[in-house]
Order: C-alpha cells, then sequence, then structure tokens
C-alpha cells in the first residue's frame, strides 16, 4: 500500500466526524476507530494489519473532540432461527435497495443466489454492494433501511437450500 496514500487515509479520518473506519486493499486491512481517551479526550487509534499477522497500533496526536456514537442494537437472530447469517463487511449505511425509489434487492421469503446482490452499505460516499455468500431462501432482514451498520453486524438471515 502507498505510503503517501496511507498517510492521506488518515489525515482525512483526523479531520472528519467519522468515529471507525475499516478498510480491505491490496490484501492490506486497515482498522480506524477514534475512541475516549483516560481523560474524557478523544484519541484516534490506528490499526493496520497485513494479511495472516498481527495488528500493529499507532497512536496519533489527540484530535478535537466527537461525540461517541451509541452502540446500535441490533437484533441478534435466536438460536430457533437456524441459517446462514450474512454480517455487514464494513462500516456504513444500509439500503435495500439501489435508489430511493427503486424495489428493494430481496425481500423475506425470495430465493437467493451466490453472487445475488442483496444489499448496498455505503460508506464514505462509496456504494458497496453486498452478495450473497450462499444460496437460500431469505428468512429475515435484520436491519431497517438506510440504518448505520458496524463492521460484523448481522444484516440477513438466509435458509441455505
Amino acid at each position: 500500500m502507498d505510503l503517501n496514500y496511507l498517510k492521506k487515509l488518515l489525515r482525512l479520518f483526523d479531520e472528519s466526524s467519522a468515529t471507525e473506519l475499516a478498510l480491505e486493499e491490496e490484501g492490506v486491512k486497515i482498522e480506524l476507530s477514534k475512541y475516549g481517551g483516560p481523560n474524557g479526550s478523544v484519541q484516534p487509534t490506528y490499526v493496520m494489519a497485513p494479511p495472516q499477522a498481527a495488528p500493529v497500533t499507532m497512536q496519533a496526536p489527540a484530535a478535537a473532540p466527537v461525540a461517541t456514537p451509541a452502540p446500535v442494537a441490533s437484533p441478534a437472530p435466536s438460536a430457533a432461527e437456524a441459517g446462514h447469517t450474512i454480517l455487514s463487511p464494513i462500516v456504513g449505511t444500509f439500503y435495500r435497495a439501489p435508489s430511493p425509489d427503486a424495489d428493494a434487492f430481496v425481500q423475506v421469503g425470495q430465493h437467493v443466489n451466490v453472487g445475488d446482490t442483496i444489499c448496498i452499505v455505503e460508506a464514505m460516499k462509496l456504494m458497496n454492494e453486498i452478495e450473497s455468500d450462499v444460496s437460500g431462501t431469505v428468512v429475515k432482514i435484520l436491519v431497517e433501511n438506510a440504518q448505520p451498520v458496524e463492521y460484523n453486524q448481522p444484516m440477513f438471515l438466509i435458509k441455505p437450500d
């Protein structure tokens, strides 16, 4: 990964109101998070992990205080609802359809195949199409349209074929 690109990304993150960012590019995974320090100030923490390696943590200078959002409560599938859970690969905003006036990608009860687009997660003004990694029937949609999602948050429950 280009060092200038990484420096620019860190600078943009420091100056933004975002509190978390996860990015994977060219086999390198980067997770950025701003959290409240011991004195109540907000200090960004940068974690960059090469593939199959332990994360490296770098402390950055203290940034202007940013309100930390309350954790998003997501309904977790119960043990009785056996099936495959599709998780959000990134932090962003969940959209069920490609545009506000379009039909949703999938509905409860609909059959999906591996590779079918099931939703979009918008992150930093980029629309990331999320595809099903299993063939089966959509049992439950666990996130409301236009709601924020966290990294690894359950989004869909699929009953595999």
